[in-house]
């Protein structure tokens, strides 16, 4: 699984790093930051309710 970030999407809502802390971060503006493109199993469910709590859609997933 890998994710991907748009940043010019992101409103800076900080759901994903709050979600699944391990996997994104927030820069100085808010804007997300991926801290693990790639995230391994253990933090596969968290990523993915992250991507799906995104309200601007600047998160997704890939196989």
């Amino acid at each position: 699984m890998k994710v991907h970030a748009d940043t010019s999407l992101c409103c800076g809502a900080g759901m994903c790093a709050l979600t699944a802390p391990e996997v994104f971060d927030q820069d100085d503006t808010g804007t997300v930051m991926l801290l693990l493109p790639e995230p391994p199993a253990e933090h596969r469910t968290a990523t993915e309710e992250a991507v799906r709590l995104c309200p601007s859609g600047a998160l997704s997933l890939t196989q």
